[in-house]
């Protein structure tokens, strides 16, 4: 009694255990025309952890004897309410052979026991040809090239000759503009500085370089002179670089008299020392040369040293080449920009008619 109910245990976990484990096979479709396709779906339903292995066909490529596996592709695992999954491997077959086909239930590893789908049959249906009419069947022709046609490059070849001719215009705009340069405008900056103040500098200058020495005495009173009449022209307004000395003096007489007297001497003295030979004392020189300092001093203005700026105006004509080199520099950019937007274009267009 004890063994049998030991049987029935063993039988009804072995039944449980074979229900938990379910394989399916099934076609997409049971007919197919010659050389068409179709699915062959096995799925095996098995606990989640259990090792399964689909039939492999990637090497022999039959499935069945006349039917060729052309894809071999893993599908969708689902996990079902009682935590099995269910995984399906999908087979993509095809064939060439006009007949029904039987294909025999795929073996499939689980937990390294065999377990067998169910039978399937597939039905190939040949295509009709009429045989009587077989000289109307060609064989498939061989590779043909497209014919040059002329007036499909003409497009191209304009938008070349224009793009040429644009860079042409560029270059010669830009060498024209190269070789005339802008005239631009310049200005200087005139420092009006008094009378008085340049004498003064004149004469510290005669003191610096001591030319009060015997053999240099007439230097030292034709420059001496020279800044006293240079002054007095800028002073009071005539010129006294051509006049004599005694001009100078009657012109000079409504200023204060003892100055001019002593100017008079001054320049009495000068005419002596340069045209008539005569030698003068080292200390007459340095007298003579107070004198001048006094009557600059004595008649000077005050007067503020001025700055202002003198620009250069352009001739009609420099202006008028001002305009056209701006002109030719516009008409470079232009040209150049033309030029390489043209090109490209000719560019594409050249790319697709070669394709």
């Amino acid at each position: 009694m004890k063994k049998i109910l030991l049987l029935i245990i063993i039988a009804f976990a072995t039944k449980v255990s074979a229900q938990k484990i379910q394989v399916t096979e099934q076609l997409d479709s049971i007919e197919i025309m010659l050389g068409s396709q179709c699915h062959l779906f096995l799925s095996v339903t098995a606990k989640e952890k259990a090792d399964v292995k689909f039939p492999d066909f990637s090497q022999t490529k039959l499935i069945a004897p006349g039917i060729e596996v052309v894809q071999q592709m893993r599908g969708d695992s689902i996990v079902n309410d009682d935590g099995t999954i269910k995984q399906t491997v999908v087979y993509r077959i095809t064939s060439f052979e006009p007949k029904l086909h039987y294909i025999a239930p795929l073996n499939v590893m689980v937990d390294g026991k065999k377990i067998m789908g169910k039978k399937l049959a597939l039905k190939v249906i040949d295509v009709p040809v009429d045989t009587t009419k077989l000289d109307q069947f060609f064989p498939p022709k061989d590779i043909q090239t497209n014919p040059f046609m002329i007036t499909e490059w003409i497009p191209a070849i304009s938008l070349y000759f224009i793009a040429s001719l644009m860079a042409v215009i560029a270059m010669l705009c830009y060498l024209m503009k190269k070789g005339n340069k802008p005239i631009r405008i310049s200005f200087r900056i005139i420092k009006r500085v008094p009378a008085h103040i340049k004498a003064m500098s004149a004469i510290d200058e005669i003191k610096d370089n001591k030319l009060a020495i015997a053999e240099n005495q007439k230097e030292y009173y034709t420059r001496l002179t020279d800044t006293l009449r240079i002054y007095i022209k800028e002073r009071f307004g005539f010129s006294a670089m051509e006049m004599t000395t005694r001009e100078i003096i009657n012109r000079l007489q409504a200023e204060d008299p003892m100055k001019v007297a002593e100017l008079r001497e001054v320049f009495e003295t000068a005419d002596l020392v340069k045209f008539a030979k005569y030698s003068t004392l080292i200390n007459e020189n340095d007298r003579n040369l107070v004198s001048a300092i006094d009557f600059i001093n004595s008649t000077k203005t005050e007067e503020i040293v001025e700055e202002h700026k003198e620009e250069e105006q352009l001739t009609e004509e420099q202006k008028q080449t001002n305009v056209t080199i701006k002109a030719l520099k516009v008409l470079t950019y232009i040209a150049a920009f033309a030029s390489a937007i043209i090109l490209c274009i000719t560019i594409w267009q050249v790319v697709m008619l070669i394709e």
